[in-house]
């Protein structure tokens, strides 16, 4: 032990060598995913599923990262990251890994998604399979349905090439002929309106196969594509679309965060191209054109055989056996033995581990408070919520029954911004009291709070939580949640409504850690905690679990405790910048990742300290902008079965498990984790459906 502490002081845990590209390490959790398509104990759609979510998430990549990467360039701005790369050296490296991606996506679709659902009786019908009368109705619904709604574009000096809105459909077709007016240009753009389906299901009386056949709206308008233009012919016709920067850049002085923002909307259909995606079979000169009018180059195009805008194709099918099994979340006992939840509360805390349990136990807290006389008071902060939110109902009711509702609104949650801004403009509607939170720190927190009277005095219950207010993810992410009425905890909570409502010094809290505050400083005292244990020889432990970690004094934090000898494991679902198993420096880290039928969302911080096992759960990840631009809680779990549950169920079936793991390696790439000889299978997010669920 002692000849790896001597040499220490030769480590430099600022060299660029230690540290994983995060943009390179968001990709690897993509490529994570695209595998998942591969993965045959999922059902043959969900599969299909997990092919088109990698899509939404490269959407998501283009729009935000890599046309963050472009910006850097042009302007010369932004700082390399711990691992020192460079804007275009990352540029080449995502363009290198991601072209290599999107033919394996194809591949996946092509040769093995489609044919086997063609099996199931699930078919995708190509132009050339059409039978005469299936033609004869595609014809027919083109004419009626498809045909008033477009709006083919011809290019000439009068029609310049047309402004595309971001990742729609469009079509280039080359013409033959001239035109009414004499003009012969060569060339039309047809963009296919976003009303109309992208998939379209024939009536079964003109299929012999089965009844789940489906056409693609590309195959009917390139179909039919001569049609839009009378006595000419269209010589081709090829799918494109392009991908722009979806990044807003919100003024933080503006007078009204609300209105500011709902002008950035509508920009970003319109920002600078990162993308161009075109059928493979589009000629070259035509490729070319495009990528000229949208200033890409060869690098930034992706010819691929098939939709160019897989993430449409999402549709549902009845047949039970190609989807996962439904299941029905538990409500936990406590709250089944009382009609009141405030009652249940009263017994004693309350762990809700979703989507395993169910979240119907928070809406029912809201739902009574909103009818309760005795509750004065509702606070929450909103990230998430969704537009038709039953907690918005909920928080509606209360603040018509004359509760004092208030809700810290964050606006700018990325792509829910609309549904936010509509939100809270139906709170202030209802009376309810709106913030926007603070200006230059997102709140990410998961915090309600109730305030109600209790014989003379007041009483206070709060829920805590590592996920969303938003109904439709509890049901497809893993989260914890708190419900307690324990005094010190409701206190710092309400404390914390005060912070972000009101002005003032940070609020001192007891118990709960926050950012931008004190989660950072505490994370680094309890990581430093360990490291002196290791290295006085006493037991040393760390275990957490969270979506990702970027941030560099916590890393370096890690690789000293692991050289001093403290044995942790990290469970990051996503990005992962620090480089495990590299010896003298982060031999005793172990990262791994787990992707499965649910997204894993929990945030767990447990360490050893000394035999107390402190253990927290957080709506933060271990990333700077989490650590010190947000407003994020971290609480404590004392109560002592609770604790137990999470340590076994959020900690040690993850690192049991050996079927849909992923272990990183130093150089950042992930293996796949198998088991071992006669080893059973294991699953943790299959164990907890069958020990929470009964199913």
């Amino acid at each position: 032990m002692n000849h790896i502490a001597n040499h220490h002081h030769a480590i430099d845990l600022d060299n660029h060598d230690y540290y994983i590209n995060r943009e390179l390490s968001l990709l690897q959790f993509n490529l994570r995913v695209l595998e998942q398509a591969m993965d045959e104990r999922h059902p043959l759609m969900e599969r299909l599923n997990f092919l088109l979510i990698f899509s939404s998430n490269m959407d998501e990549f283009f729009e935000i990262r890599v046309a963050g990467l472009k910006n850097r360039l042009e302007t010369g701005t932004g700082q390399p990251g711990p691992d020192g790369m460079l804007a275009q050296e990352i540029l080449d490296e995502i363009a290198r890994v991601t072209h290599e991606a999107v033919q394996r996506q194809y591949h996946i679709l092509q040769d093995i998604l489609l044919p086997a659902l063609a099996e199931e009786g699930v078919h995708f019908l190509r132009r050339e399979h059409w039978t005469r009368r299936q033609a004869e109705w595609v014809k027919k619904y083109f004419r009626e349905q498809v045909y008033p709604v477009l709006t083919p574009i011809a290019l000439d000096p009068a029609h310049p090439f047309p402004r595309l809105v971001n990742k729609s459909l469009n079509f280039i077709v080359p013409l033959d002929g001239k035109d009414a007016f004499g003009r012969s240009t060569g060339l039309a753009i047809v963009p296919a309106p976003r009303s109309l389906p992208r998939l379209i299901r024939l009536p079964e009386h003109i299929c012999e196969n089965g009844n789940d056949n489906f056409i693609f709206l590309s195959s009917m308008i390139h179909a039919h594509v001569s049609d839009l233009f009378p006595g000419m012919s269209a010589t081709g016709c090829y799918q494109f679309r392009v991908t722009r920067n979806a990044d807003l850049e919100v003024d933080e002085d503006a007078e009204d965060l609300a209105s500011a923002l709902k002008g950035e909307l509508l920009s970003r259909r319109y920002g600078d191209e990162v993308r161009l995606e075109v059928a493979d079979n589009c000629p070259r000169h035509l490729v070319d054109y495009l990528l000229e009018q949208f200033e890409l180059t060869a690098q930034d195009a992706y010819e691929v055989n098939g939709p160019v805008n897989l993430a449409r194709m999402f549709t549902s099918v009845n047949r039970p056996r190609l989807h996962y099994a439904p299941f029905t979340p538990r409500v936990p006992a406590a709250l089944k033995k009382h009609e009141s939840v405030f009652d249940a509360i009263d017994q004693g805390d309350i762990l809700l581990h979703h989507p395993f349990e169910s979240f119907s136990p928070v809406v029912n807290l809201l739902a009574e408070a909103a009818r309760d006389p005795k509750v004065l008071a509702i606070k929450q902060t909103l990230y998430r919520t969704g537009t038709n939110s039953e907690i918005l109902d909920h928080l509606e009711t209360a603040a018509r029954n004359g509760k004092e509702v208030t809700a810290v609104v964050e606006l700018r949650a990325r792509f829910d911004e609309e549904s936010n801004i509509e939100g809270a403009r139906r709170l202030q509607e209802a009376g309810a009291m709106v913030v926007y939170g603070v200006v230059g720190y997102k709140t990410h927190a998961k915090m309600l709070l109730v305030v109600r009277r209790d014989g003379d005095g007041i009483k206070r219950y709060a829920h805590l939580g590592t996920g969303n207010y938003h109904t439709k993810t509890t049901r497809i992410y893993t989260d914890y949640g708190l419900m307690t009425a324990e005094k010190g905890l409701c206190q710092d909570v309400h404390k914390i409504f005060q912070e972000l409502t009101g002005m003032g010094k940070a609020a001192r809290l007891k118990h709960l850690k926050h950012s931008p505050f004190t989660l950072h400083p505490s994370l680094i005292s309890w990581i430093d905690f360990e490291t002196e244990q290791a290295r006085a020889g006493k037991p040393a432990r760390i275990i957490a679990k969270f979506n990702s970690l970027t941030e560099g004094r916590i890393m370096q934090a890690l690789y000293r405790a692991s050289q001093a000898g403290v044995e942790i494991d990290l469970i990051v679902r996503g990005i992962c910048c620090l480089r495990p198993g590299i010896e003298g420096l982060s031999e005793n880290i172990r990262v791994r990742s787990i992707i499965g039928r649910f997204l894993e969302h929990t945030r767990i911080y447990h360490f050893h300290h000394a035999g107390e096992d402190l253990l927290y759960c957080s709506s933060a990840d271990w990333m700077d902008r989490n650590l010190f631009n947000r407003v994020e809680t971290c609480f404590p779990v004392n109560d002592p079965l609770l604790k137990m549950r999470i340590l076994r169920e959020g900690l040690d079936y993850y690192l049991r498990d050996n079927g849909q793991a992923w272990t990183l390696n130093p150089d950042g790439t992930y293996t796949r984790v198998q088991p071992e000889e006669g080893e059973a299978p294991f699953l943790a997010q299959q164990a907890l459906l069958e020990e929470l669920t009964g199913g």
